[in-house]
């Protein structure tokens, strides 16, 4: 990626890390990813994502699980990857984010296990029973400019909004009216603000882009992400993706989310789960 390149994308600014030494990169974090007073998982993700596409032999993440293990607040932070010993066709390494607090010691954030590889490589043939979501048109989709909440004192509009160009479908935004539907679902159309097309990395940040879908159950307060899994199945189409999302069970604390993204030729593209934790008392 060129240095033109990114000065157009946001994202791709935000996400950019610095060689300190080999395996070692550092960044800034900024606080326009923020959701509250921490930084957006998906952001984070993406952000290690691009560490290990520097550090591995593959440009392209195939499977990549996260532990989120701290709150990671904006700032300076260092990755530190250890790749594992490539293959012809894949390549393993993981990676950990650190942040200095303020005694002075490093607090691990995140730690990171991925596969690498080439989505360019791979054949063609597609054999699925997925369907893609059925989402009304874009047009007639919610934005952050809606604010369907605000009569009602829903939470104010994070930071990471601005960055993102997110429309949900009505039919997933009860909880902003104070009527959840109680069904533990999301959908949405996803881009980013600034226009970039999608790419395996932004596709990192896509899966954990949407409210919780603890929030259509009820819910309230920050549902912070434990463990994420993201599986990405090959490059996206230009333009707006969807995304749906589901919840099936809540149970002692915690719920999964099931993401899927369908591109604009009605590819599946990226799949996620994660497991999250509610407040206590919701």
């Amino acid at each position: 990626m060129t240095e033109a390149t990114i000065g157009r994308s946001e994202f791709d600014r935000d996400t950019q890390v610095q060689l300190r030494e080999p395996g070692v990169y550092d960044i800034d974090l900024p606080s326009g990813w923020a959701i509250g007073g921490a930084l957006n998982g998906g952001y984070l993700l993406a952000v290690l994502g691009r560490s290990l596409s520097e550090a591995l032999a593959h440009p392209d993440p195939f499977t990549i699980t996260a532990h989120y293990l701290t709150a990671t607040l904006p700032g300076p932070a260092v990755i530190r990857t250890d790749p594992a010993p490539s293959g012809r066709s894949l390549s393993t390494g993981s990676a950990r984010l650190l942040q200095l607090t303020e005694d002075g010691t490093e607090a691990e954030r995140i730690r990171v296990l991925a596969t690498y590889g080439d989505l360019g490589a791979l054949p063609g043939d597609v054999r699925t029973a997925a369907k893609p979501p059925e989402l009304p048109p874009y047009e007639q989709c919610l934005g952050s400019q809606d604010n369907p909440g605000h009569a009602t004192g829903a939470p104010s509009t994070p930071p990471i909004a601005a960055r993102l160009d997110l429309r949900l479908d009505p039919a997933t935004v009860g909880w902003a009216l104070g009527a959840p539907s109680g069904r533990g679902e999301m959908r949405a159309w996803f881009g980013l603000a600034d226009g970039r097309d999608q790419d395996p990395l932004s596709l990192l940040l896509a899966v954990d882009a949407l409210p919780p879908t603890a929030f259509e159950l009820g819910v309230k307060g920050w549902v912070p992400t434990v463990e994420l899994t993201a599986h990405i199945r090959c490059r996206p189409a230009p333009g707006p993706v969807r995304i749906a999302i589901t919840t099936r069970n809540l149970a002692g604390g915690y719920l999964e989310e099931d993401a899927e993204v369908w591109d604009s030729q009605d590819r599946l593209v990226a799949q996620s789960r994660q497991l999250a934790r509610i407040p206590s008392g919701s």
